[in-house]
């Protein structure tokens, strides 16, 4: 028998999972005091390296920040290296997701006026990897000439070399009129999933399944722009723009979801389609926060698709099983450190995180 082209990327990534911290580890940085402990509590881990060598530079809660972002991409880099050559478009297209995260933080920084120093530390980059993470990706050093330019303007004229410049300067004008980036995220973000979804040509036929899997991140993150649209009162033409394409739920079916009179409504149209009723009962109807919907729907995302992904082990399903696990642990740290700062209780801290045993 043939032994398959995943078994070496398999064998290598199932070894690094034993460093996914535990339970109780996770637990522990819930019961924290503040970000500093935290910070403590994870240099035993996975994450101690980074957090060694950002500690020169740093102090929480930067310090935490930096080496959380660092060791993804160290994971990331690793799951690429893995993947063999029949997969590796797949995983470069859906790594480009940390450059639009990285461009779209610095111009929001731009639009605010914050110092280079106090958005670098967001930054999903590293200096280890000078070349960038991937082919096609933009590299630490590159992204902090990025980051010095003048204005959002400054920014997009610089990435007129990548293929991000195009899309974004399509846009330019609007925003030097309206001074919203919503188009040019949101074409920006519609150029990564047509990409992505168009890397995952079926080699061995398992590919459908993650195929699905970001049908539904597509559909909800239009339903958080709905729901965002909501709160803000705005237009239908205006929210349209912010639609992105390739969702398993039509525009004419995301304005009837838009259209709902109230917070029951609204879910008990979305439950037409995903069946999050029990998840959303837990919080957002109570809450009404963007945030709690969309815990609810990675929490769907995980039961429905996470482990399934796990289930099919020599292919490139495995891979991504361990690298989006590994960037549902950077969430989870990530929203402990954020209820730390906002002093929230340990019950709702708790009700944000995304458990994949769930």
């Amino acid at each position: 028998m043939a032994t398959s082209s995943y078994s070496s990327s398999f064998g290598r990534l199932k070894s690094l999972s034993i460093n996914f911290i535990s339970p109780t580890v996770l637990q522990n940085l819930v019961h924290a005091k503040d970000v500093a402990e935290m910070t403590r509590i994870l240099e035993p881990t996975w994450y101690g390296p980074e957090i060694e060598r950002a500690a020169a530079l740093y102090s929480p809660p930067e310090l935490l920040e930096v080496a959380l972002n660092r060791h993804i991409v160290e994971i990331n880099k690793i799951a690429l290296e893995s993947t063999p050559f029949s997969g590796r478009d797949a995983i470069r297209a859906y790594l480009l997701k940390w450059d639009i995260h990285n461009i779209e933080l610095i111009l929001s920084s731009k639009i605010i006026g914050r110092a280079i120093t106090e958005t670098e530390p967001f930054l999903v980059s590293s200096r280890n990897f000078p070349a960038g993470i991937s082919a096609g990706n933009i590299s630490h050093d590159e992204m902090k000439i990025i980051l010095s330019q003048a204005g959002v303007d400054g920014v997009v004229n610089h990435l007129v070399k990548y293929r991000y410049g195009p899309i974004l300067m399509q846009h330019l004008d609007t925003y030097q009129k309206t001074g919203d980036l919503g188009p040019m995220m949101a074409d920006l973000i519609a150029y990564y999933y047509t990409t992505l979804i168009e890397s995952l040509r079926f080699f061995q036929g398992d590919e459908g399944l993650i195929r699905d899997l970001f049908r539904v991140q597509i559909d909800k993150r239009n339903i958080l722009s709905l729901l965002k649209g909501k709160d803000s009162n705005l237009e239908r033409e205006l929210i349209n723009k912010h639609l992105v394409k390739g969702g398993n739920i039509s525009r004419d079916e995301l304005f009837d979801i838009f259209g709902s009179k109230s917070i029951e409504e609204f879910v008990g149209q979305v439950q037409k389609h995903y069946n999050l009723a029990d998840l959303l009962k837990e919080t957002y109807i109570k809450t009404h926060s963007l945030i709690d919907f969309e815990v609810a729907f990675d929490k769907f995302i995980g039961k429905s698709y996470l482990k399934r992904l796990k289930n099919i082990s020599l292919s490139l399903g495995s891979i991504f099983h361990f690298i989006i696990a590994a960037e549902y642990e950077w969430d989870n740290i990530k929203r402990i450190a954020y209820g730390k700062r906002y002093d929230l209780s340990l019950e709702r801290i708790t009700s944000m995180l995304i458990l994949e045993t769930e």
